[in-house]
């Protein structure tokens, strides 16, 4: 297992203390200000109309991130940061509600540098910052010692008088879109961990590669597809197949999605493809951690700013491994009418989407 070093300079996390590692990296949290906190017991947020969302995520070391990686990038703690805050917003931003404060939970290895913590600090500000979050408190949280990195954060959310885009309500015949792109951050990881030196890469593969270190969630999409009467929403972070599963499974439909719809995305990363030896359509099918929208439109109903159809929700019935129309019941989630399983299967055979226990 990695470990964080020392930097060659500079107090370590146990060296300092608690006390003044707070006082080193409390005045870094630069987001919305809270009613109350960081310092007390709990934070203070305001919440207008009285109701709230509230999610919560891990990233563990040499689980969810490696400090080194095969070719050669070395993960930040401002890319930690960045990720931790950007995969906790876009929760928020699938129930169509807007973030309202993120509280954050550090263990840490007594042997951390504190420059890499502050860098950590520095990560939560710039994302809450840059992707939009505008009213997000960074509201304090917790320290813990440990034997290797892990970072937690919750996020709550206002739904500003709406009710929440839940994954259940899709229905037959309803357009299904995307807002975001599809399978960039599973070819950076593919990047990542192959054997051609990161200082090689060209410009577009290290997109790729900043894709997956520091995701760029569209913030502003999930209110304005709540807004404009979507029927079923969720955030694509373990990858297309699976996540429209989930969709299928907790509406009770079935969902064909439109092998034409996804060529955009394959192309965009075909030289990734080149380079690692893996079909860009399998990234784009299967690849999580993009942190894009996947939603549920009526009928005919328009779509709002940054979605595209890639699509169709179907009666549970409406597909079977053979084709359409049968009335058996069929794998979920279907590519042109046939399992996407099947379509996998051909791309090398992986799984549809990132399980944490491998499932």
């Amino acid at each position: 297992m990695a470990e964080v070093r020392p930097a060659a300079e500079g107090p370590t996390v146990a060296g300092l203390g608690e006390a003044g590692l707070l006082a080193r990296i409390l005045p870094r949290l630069a987001g919305a200000p809270a009613l109350l906190g960081p310092g007390d017991d709990a934070a203070v947020v305001a919440a207008p109309d009285g109701r709230f969302v509230v999610s919560v995520d891990t990233l563990v070391q040499d689980q969810d991130f490696r400090l080194e990686w095969p070719n050669g990038y070395r993960t930040t703690g401002f890319d930690v940061g960045w990720k931790s805050a950007a995969q906790n917003l876009s929760d928020i931003n699938a129930m169509g509600a807007v973030a309202t404060a993120l509280v954050i939970s550090l263990t840490l290895p007594a042997r951390t540098p504190v420059a890499w913590v502050e860098s950590l600090a520095d990560g939560y500000s710039a994302a809450v910052r840059t992707l939009g979050a505008d009213r997000c408190a960074l509201a304090g949280g917790d320290l813990g010692a440990g034997s290797e990195l892990a970072v937690t954060a919750a996020a709550t959310g206002s739904l500003e008088g709406r009710a929440a885009v839940v994954r259940s309500g899709a229905r037959p015949g309803d357009t299904l879109a995307v807002c975001g792109v599809l399978g960039a951050a599973a070819a950076g990881l593919a990047l990542l961990e192959s054997p051609l030196p990161y200082a090689r890469l060209g410009e577009a593969e290290r997109a790729l590669v900043a894709r997956q270190a520091r995701p760029l969630p569209p913030l502003a999409a999930g209110p304005q597809a709540a807004l404009a009467g979507a029927r079923a929403m969720l955030d694509l972070s373990d990858g297309l197949v699976r996540d429209a599963g989930r969709m299928a499974a907790a509406s009770g439909v079935a969902i064909d999605l439109e092998a034409a719809a996804l060529e955009g995305d394959a192309g965009a990363l075909a030289a990734a493809g080149a380079a690692t030896g893996v079909p860009p359509l399998l990234w784009v099918l299967s690849g999580g951690e993009d942190h894009g929208l996947l939603a549920a439109f009526p009928p005919g109903a328009p779509l709002p700013h940054g979605f595209r159809r890639i699509g169709t929700v179907l009666e549970a019935g409406g597909l079977e491994p053979g084709g359409l129309g049968s009335g058996r019941l069929p794998a979920p989630v279907c590519v042109d009418g046939r399992p996407a399983a099947e379509a996998l299967a051909r791309l090398r055979g992986q799984r549809p989407g990132y399980d944490h226990f491998g499932g």
